[in-house]
């Protein structure tokens, strides 16, 4: 049987738990009025310097840190977007929690270098590193530059679509519940970034990252209890249809390979996109970014796997989806997106298992959290491509001669302008639910990282190999570029509907289907950077080029 889920009534209004949407809404606003208040003070303690913006003083400590990391880390894909690709596909895509331990290596191998070597040199964007390596090309500097909105335009886009989309599942009485709900959520998170700059970004992070931390585990706990306990949950998990335990999952769209490559790189891609770069940049020392890593190692990755995936796998037996020939909805309770499950099963879940007062409050307070997930790495990407722009293309490009303050003020327009755009696109999706670049919250938050990813061979010899050159990295990035741009919603858009553009979709998706998307790029990428290198100037006179 199949339904069409825009003509269902809101099944959630009629299980609204009593005192929900209240307790939702009280905490919402104590929290928005939290981070406004650490916006202020992180305005009061800042000095109007470019590095002090952008990197609190380079002098945050591992708690901060760590906490901060886990923010940007842990988004609304995190929150939303995982449990729904669970929910839809089952153990398969669980197995994505193996990317929270990949990701703290990466802070503990590269992240600690970053930071010695941006102390050192006085670095504060990806580019000004990269660029001290391989000689001061401009070109090279918008390309990284480039990576780095091609990486935050569209998390931006999908963080505070996120937001909306909670806002809707937990306040369905508001007819425009949705754009409230991301108005709100873009204005305060404007507001505390422009005033109070990194340091009021990685304070209330600190907030969102407890938050974080708490609404996971909270998530896992209810989804065990509303089975019965831990023998009851398994002993119904497994019971589920056979295609929901096993790869390639119920969709058939996760084999082995695609699984693989998907929690290795989509790690690494966001951990060296700029946000976390500068984070590293932000650190006290080594010491501190190599405690950041074990904290996040431990802690996050065991708050993933036992917490937010065991929603997924949970909500199909509470909520179990509909299939009808070859089509594949969410059950008619969690509404249009398989994203939303985690939101349903704490709002109808939680309040009946902890019951009364409690039970609301919690369930309100997890609510809360998972917007805290959207701001907290939409803060970070704002304030990152702010730098980006900034440092990268108005001081070096277009306003040489601009000043410290100057530079400043340019980054809060940036932020102001970002946010603007984002909004804007978040609208129109909103008029217009098949438009297919953000469509989907999983599916746009790999794609970004896939643009992320394009740095790792750079950064890889950078920091260790140091056998490549400009014209290498040159080629070798805009190699990789190029192939992730054909996996874009973008390139099918531009050439379907001819004989050679369908070929060429059909050739997409069969890769998408056994690899990940950055990982395909990435081969391009290092083959060419390699053979570029190999067969131009060597190493050691682009290298003596110092920014």
């Amino acid at each position: 049987m199949n339904f069409h889920i825009m003509k269902l009534p809101n099944l959630l209004a009629a299980t609204d738990p009593e005192g929900f949407q209240d307790a939702a809404l009280f905490m919402l606003g104590l929290y928005l009025c939290l981070l406004l208040v650490l916006g202020a003070l992180g305005f009061i303690k800042s000095r109007n310097t470019e590095e002090d913006y952008y990197l609190a003083g380079r002098n945050q400590g591992w708690i901060v840190s760590a906490l901060t990391i886990m923010a940007t880390f842990f988004s609304s894909f995190a929150f939303l977007g995982q449990p729904g690709l669970v929910y839809k596909e089952g153990a398969a895509f669980a197995l994505f929690a193996l990317n929270v331990p990949v990701a703290a290596m990466v802070v503990y191998i590269v992240g600690r270098r970053v930071s010695a070597t941006g102390r050192l040199k006085g670095y504060v964007t990806p580019a000004d590193m990269i660029c001290g390596h391989y000689g001061n090309s401009a070109f090279l500097r918008i390309l990284v530059a480039l990576v780095g909105f091609l990486y935050a335009v569209p998390y931006v886009v999908i963080q505070l679509d996120a937001g909306g989309l909670v806002s809707k599942t937990t306040f369905p009485q508001y007819e425009n519940a949705f754009l409230y709900g991301t108005y709100a959520l873009a204005a305060v998170t404007v507001i505390y970034i422009m005033i109070g700059g990194m340091r009021s970004v990685a304070w209330t992070d600190v907030i969102q990252g407890t938050l974080l931390i708490g609404g996971m585990l909270l998530a896992g706990i209810a989804a065990i209890v509303a089975l019965g306990g831990i023998s009851d949950f398994f002993d119904k998990v497994n019971k589920l249809p056979a295609e929901m335990l096993s790869l390639p999952g119920r969709s058939g769209g996760w084999p082995a390979t695609k699984m693989m490559t998907v929690c290795f790189f989509a790690a690494v891609g966001s951990m060296i996109q700029p946000a976390q770069w500068m984070r590293y940049y932000a650190a006290r020392s080594k010491k501190d970014l190599r405690r950041s890593a074990l904290l996040l190692g431990i802690v996050l990755a065991g708050c993933s796997l036992f917490g937010v995936m065991l929603i997924g796998l949970g909500g199909e037996v509470l909520y179990p989806a509909v299939t009808g020939g070859d089509s594949l909805e969410p059950h008619p309770a969690v509404g249009s997106s398989f994203d939303q499950i985690l939101v349903v099963v704490l709002k109808n879940q939680v309040p009946e298992v902890l019951g009364g007062g409690i039970g609301v409050a919690l369930a309100a307070l997890v609510c809360v959290a998972i917007m805290a997930a959207s701001m907290s790495t939409a803060d970070s990407n704002l304030h990152a491509m702010s730098a980006v722009f900034t440092r990268d293309i108005y001081a070096r490009i277009l306003r040489p001669s601009s000043s410290d303050s100057e530079r400043t003020w340019m980054g809060r327009l940036v932020i102001l302008a970002a946010t603007g755009v984002a909004v804007i696109l978040i609208r129109y999706k909103e008029g217009n639910p098949d438009f297919e670049p953000i469509k989907l919250i999983a599916e746009m938050g790999l794609l970004a990282i896939a643009f992320s990813t394009q740095l790792l061979p750079m950064t890889i010899d950078m920091l260790f190999l140091k056998r490549g050159n400009l014209a290498g990295a040159l080629s070798g990035l805009l190699a990789g570029l190029g192939v992730v741009f054909f996996f874009t919603p973008f390139f099918s858009i531009f050439v379907k509907g001819t004989a050679e553009g369908d070929a060429a979709i059909s050739f997409i998706k069969d890769i998408s289907r056994s690899v990940d998307t950055g990982a395909f790029a990435l081969l391009a990428n290092v083959a060419v950077f390699a053979l570029v290198s190999l067969f131009t100037t060597s190493s050691a006179e682009t290298g003596s080029k110092q920014a």
